[in-house]
């Protein structure tokens, strides 16, 4: 049993030693191979898409630092040196210096253009005042507001005549009249009051009575200028036999216009 022991072992062995030399042979190339590992599917997608991450992260961490940075002032201003604060003083103090000046010139534009504005306002104010009172005064706009109402009937007696019917018109101007007009007539200061073989005629149009003349005015004054004793009112109704009434009314409406006649030798004064 040992001998077969010991040849197996040495059968082993030669076998052994055989194996070697073989393996050791450089002319046949048969030197153990090495086998590259194979790679594993999908394992560069995942790495590349980790990094890809991993720099997408690092970026907005970068991004967020700097933005902290930024609005920061407090720190920026403490990490500025004495050097750098002064100079940004300087221009802080400049800036409001220009600043200030720009905005007192504004101010003053400003005033200039409300002062123009003003007094534009103004006389656009005085040239509606002048152009209703003119156009009142004309005759070429309506007029409403307190005053009398004056009826004279015809004379028992006579016909009543046009020169009693102006001086009516007259005493009625002296006691502050404003507006007046006579039946249908608007009264300006060119109105003229003539006779004719029957009636009377003011600017051209026919009067009938009774004569109607509304008046617009401080209705006691109108009042006291046409029932005075020994005045007007007296005249009509002595000579003439002609019944006046003065009525007060705290609303006169006259809406009788006339056009505004063309003027040859007057001229406006500019």
């Amino acid at each position: 049993m040992a001998d077969k022991r010991k040849r197996n072992i040495l059968s082993s062995m030669h076998i052994q030693h055989a194996q070697d030399r073989e393996n050791d042979r450089t002319d046949t190339g048969s030197f153990p191979l090495v086998r590259k590992k194979p790679r594993k599917m999908g394992g560069g997608l995942v790495t590349r898409l980790m990094t890809s991450l991993l720099i997408v992260l690092l970026c907005a961490l970068l991004g967020f630092g700097y933005a902290i940075q930024l609005n920061n002032k407090t720190s920026s201003y403490e990490t500025m040196s004495e050097e750098e604060l002064t100079r940004l003083i300087s221009e802080t103090s400049t800036q409001v210096q220009n600043l200030q000046q720009r905005k007192t010139e504004l101010t003053g534009q400003l005033n200039s253009l409300k002062a123009a504005a003003n007094k534009q306002q103004e006389a656009q104010r005085i040239a509606r005042e002048n152009e209703d009172t003119s156009g009142i005064l004309s005759g070429r706009l309506p007029a409403k507001g307190k005053g009398v109402i004056i009826t004279i009937s015809q004379g028992s007696k006579e016909r009543i005549d046009a020169a009693t019917m102006f001086q009516l018109l007259e005493e009625l101007r002296n006691a502050g009249v404003e507006v007046m007009a006579l039946d249908n007539v608007r009264v300006v200061t060119s109105t003229y009051i003539t006779d004719t073989k029957k009636s009377l005629e003011c600017d051209g149009q026919t009067l009938k009575t009774p004569y109607t003349l509304k008046a617009i005015g401080d209705p006691q004054n109108l009042q006291n200028a046409v029932n005075i004793a020994g005045g007007v009112g007296s005249r009509f109704k002595v000579k003439f036999g002609a019944k006046v009434t003065v009525t007060p009314s705290e609303s006169v409406d006259i809406s009788e216009t006339r056009d505004v006649g063309q003027y040859q030798y007057a001229k406006t004064v500019e």
